[in-house]
């Protein structure tokens, strides 16, 4: 997927980066490894199965693409975090080593050749041959953003205020750890016997370092695409408080899609519910609405056309229509759009609310009237419905009772007694 020179080709050479030359001799996994950054990228959960990578891959590679107007840097991290993920072993070694355990395996892609690797991409060349990380990112902070269906449909543009720490002056190194961010104190637990034991710092709160903050007020543009989707976000990359020692965070404004009063979205496309009376789903109908971009559309039937109650299918489905091109825009390239889809729902008439004269017109008019049955009353039992709720459906009857031949109490079924001689 990548292309230029051996995959971390310095790494291989350098004699692996991990203490006893290589993971066959850790004990464990180093201390704040990070094994989240590859979801991250792809905007997956760590328990996200291979379809699920592999579909946030094609999503994630085809929005960043540089030839439609993506981040190339970007782009290249979503190729980088996929060749790993996609391959089972060196997704198990990343999930409990970080990209050093990738490395030190001899896995992982290029990053794009010309002496760079993925490690460039991730983490800005921060890493030495000898092995050491660069700079651990610092925590990311999403901020949830309400926006209509008008706006994801057409685009949007918001200024939005946060505010973030800044560190101030120099970064201190702490005199009560020496800058470890843990101390480890020994107890005597008797003759001869001791107990050590290594807890965070409390000068620095497990730090390492300390260093004076103050509070700065950025104001963001956060641009909302057309096509966007609920629970994507707008990242804004090193945007989050600074912390001594560590990159900045990500500032992420997660989409939060607003309910529409006409208009229901799933994927590209849109739905509404459209209720007729009899009259419209026999003899036709038109139906004006506005859609989201301000336009006046006429929805008009075919003459002829009949809205139905139900799809001619086995099972009870809605009956549904579809006008071409009337949904969302799609996401990277707006000028594709999908469906709109018109459910419908045929008001009928209430009991007695046609006349004698409209019945009689009606049976001429429609096709399939209902044909006398000659019968005599004396011989033929006639009965009529009632309204009824399918939820009742085998509740008619009487209740059984399987104890009642069990009761003793007074006035009950007396048992059978047998009389013996």
């Amino acid at each position: 997927m990548f292309s230029g020179g051996i995959p971390f080709e310095h790494f291989a050479n350098a004699g692996g980066g991990f203490p006893g030359g290589g993971m066959g001799g850790m004990g464990g996994p180093p201390k704040d490894v990070d094994t989240t950054k590859l979801y991250e990228t792809l905007e997956v959960e760590k328990e996200s199965s291979q379809k699920e990578i592999k579909k946030a891959y094609y999503k994630q590679s085809r929005v960043h693409h540089p030839d439609r107007g993506g981040d190339e840097h970007h782009y290249r991290e979503v190729n980088a975090a996929y060749e790993i993920l996609s391959d089972p072993e060196k997704r198990k070694v990343y999930d409990k080593y970080g990209l050093e355990g990738v490395a030190d395996e001899g896995g992982g892609g290029g990053g794009g050749g010309g002496g760079s690797d993925i490690f460039d991409l991730f983490f800005g060349g921060g890493r030495s041959r000898g092995g050491r990380a660069g700079p651990k990112k610092g925590p990311s902070i999403n901020h949830p953003i309400k926006v209509s269906l008008e706006d994801l449909y057409n685009g949007k543009t918001v200024k939005l205020a946060v505010n973030r720490k800044v560190i101030v002056g120099k970064v201190s190194e702490c005199n009560k750890c020496n800058g470890q961010g843990a101390v480890v104190e020994i107890r005597q637990l008797g003759p001869g016997m001791i107990q050590q034991m290594q807890r965070p710092c409390d000068s620095c709160n497990g730090q390492g370092t300390s260093a004076k903050t103050k509070n700065e007020r950025k104001v963001l543009e956060v641009h909302i695409e057309k096509g966007m989707k609920h629970n994507e976000k707008v990242s804004f990359r090193g945007m989050a408080d600074e912390h001594p020692g560590k990159e900045p965070g990500d500032i992420n404004f997660v989409v939060q899609e607003k309910e529409h009063d006409l208009f229901k979205r799933k994927g590209a496309d849109l739905l509404v519910i459209k209720e007729v009376s009899l009259n419209q789903a026999l003899c036709g109908f038109s139906w004006q609405f506005t859609h989201l971009d301000g336009r006046k559309v006429i929805v008009k039937s075919r003459t002829g056309e009949i809205i139905k109650p139900e799809a001619n299918t086995t099972e009870s489905v809605p009956f549904v229509k579809m006008i071409p091109n009337e949904g969302m825009p799609s996401r990277g390239n707006p000028f594709v759009k999908g469906n709109l889809h018109i459910l419908f729902r045929v008001r009928f008439p209430d009991d007695n609310e046609l006349s004698k004269k409209q019945i009689t017109a009606l049976q001429k008019l429609l096709p399939d009237p209902d044909m006398e049955v000659d019968y005599d009353p004396e011989e033929v039992e006639e009965v009529h419905m009632e309204h009824a709720d399918l939820k009742h459906f085998g509740k008619g009857g009487a209740e059984s009772r399987t104890d009642a031949y069990d009761s003793d109490e007074e006035g009950g079924p007396k048992p059978v007694q047998c009389a013996q001689s």
